[in-house]
């Protein structure tokens, strides 16, 4: 039955699917959000008419470009992990025909591996979610995070590094960034602007959603972060440096903004009760 309830932020959920149920809320973060990725795909979706005027299965195209819009808002709605999970398995499947939508050699290949490395991640992240609820009991972002500050991270570094192998995977982190510089070449023009400005920003929400819940303050896992931004930052910029290729170029520059962003995150976990500055720079970035 869905159940609605009303106050500071609003909240749905749908119980009996896989026995936890569904879960989301809006608030204000999430309605930046919403907003941002409506605006991108009513921009993107104006501009394929023209695009596609001489492309084949433009229908196909369209149907996943809406079912990927939709579990892209699951995503950012989820009020809890499994939620969060499931939305972000669909978004990751629906988007595959895009990379694979030119089924050329080269297309299909990037494909296969945008494949695998979202089944991947998401198998890992699955297994994370085992532990999580094992320990803990739940998996909302409030019972994930009073866990957390009643018993220490300590316990919480293995199925929190599952749970964000997963949504780094998709947001293009060092080393799982393979899949970026072969998937955006290939992809139709506003599919890859997707990929660059939303997917990828997905998996950031996921990775905040970890290092705010269990790690907050933590310095080790504020390290972690901080040494794989830098090296994604980096890494990005000098591939792009190196591309020819202008939507290359933009997958390349894509990775080192979530470079920037997961630097971000990471200093927000080494200043503790003062990362106001670091959690401002992460968000507008």
């Amino acid at each position: 039955a869905l159940v609605l309830a009303s106050g500071p932020a609003r909240e749905a959920s749908l119980a009996g699917i896989c026995s936890l149920g569904l879960s989301m809320e809006l608030d204000g973060f999430r309605k930046v959000y919403i907003v941002v990725i409506a605006l991108m795909w009513f921009m993107t979706l104006g501009l394929s008419d023209e695009y596609f005027a001489h492309y084949h299965n433009r229908g196909r195209y369209y149907f996943f470009n809406l079912v990927t819009l939709g579990a892209t808002m699951g995503v950012f709605l989820a009020a809890d992990l499994f939620t969060a999970f499931v939305f972000f398995e669909i978004m990751s499947f629906a988007s595959y025909p895009w990379v694979a939508h030119d089924e050329s050699e080269g297309a299909m290949r990037a494909a296969q591996t945008y494949l695998a490395v979202a089944v991947l991640g998401g198998m890992v992240t699955l297994m994370g979610l085992f532990f999580l609820q094992h320990d803990a009991g739940t998996l909302s972002f409030e019972g994930l995070r009073a866990y957390a500050q009643e018993n220490g991270p300590e316990k919480l570094y293995l199925p929190g590094i599952l749970v964000f192998f997963g949504f780094a995977a998709k947001a293009g982190v060092f080393p799982l960034h393979i899949w970026l510089p072969k998937a955006h070449p290939v992809a139709p023009a506003p599919a890859s602007a997707l990929l660059s400005g939303i997917l990828t920003k997905s998996g950031i929400f996921g990775i905040l959603v970890v290092s705010c819940n269990l790690f907050y303050g933590d310095r080790t896992w504020g390290d972690l972060m901080l040494i794989l931004g830098v090296i994604t930052m980096v890494l990005g910029a000098v591939l792009a440096l190196l591309s020819i290729d202008l939507k290359r170029t933009l997958a390349c520059s894509s990775m080192s903004q979530i470079g920037f962003v997961l630097t971000g995150i990471g200093m927000m976990g080494l200043l503790g009760s003062a990362n106001a500055l670091a959690a401002r720079g992460t968000v507008a970035v």
